[in-house]
């Protein structure tokens, strides 16, 4: 009998890290006022960015619809993360904008994910999680900022 784990424990364990980080996040950026934010919206806020996008722009980012991206800005504009805008270039086009709460949310994360990454080196060591992240670096793509996790897990 072999001692290496089952290969699908692998992507499993990879996924449950992933998620154990995204829950403290969330529930310290509760913590820090932001009661509302989901694991989604972090994507959406990366997605629209500093300078705004359109909803088609931010669907095709997302990997979703427009449908679902106009469904998603309904949302966080009620929620006060992100405002529509005429296109100071083209009156018909819709923008939408980062509010200055959806900037405060995402300095919060950056943040949260810094204390957070500590938190792990405390456990595991700095040396072993950097090591950890340079063998992640080196099996993953270096366009690793792909924001269309949505889309990829099936839609929004």
């Amino acid at each position: 009998m072999s001692a290496d784990p089952p290969g699908f424990e692998l992507p499993l364990r990879l996924f449950l890290g992933f998620r154990v980080l995204i829950d403290e996040l969330h529930a310290e950026l509760a913590r820090q006022g932001h009661p509302d934010m989901r694991p989604m919206h972090g994507f959406v806020l990366q997605a629209i960015g500093s300078r705004g996008t359109t909803a088609v722009e931010l669907g095709r980012r997302l990997g979703i619809s427009k449908q679902a991206a106009g469904k998603t800005i309904d949302t966080l504009e009620h929620l006060g993360y992100v405002e529509r805008g005429s296109d100071p270039a083209d009156a018909r086009r819709k923008i939408v904008r980062l509010t200055e709460r959806g900037v405060d949310s995402l300095v919060r994360s950056a943040r949260i994910f810094d204390d957070l990454r500590a938190g792990w080196a405390k456990t595991l060591g700095e040396e072993r999680l950097r090591a950890l992240e340079a063998d992640l670096r080196a099996v993953t793509p270096t366009d690793f900022f792909r924001l269309d996790v949505p889309g990829w897990f099936g839609g929004y």
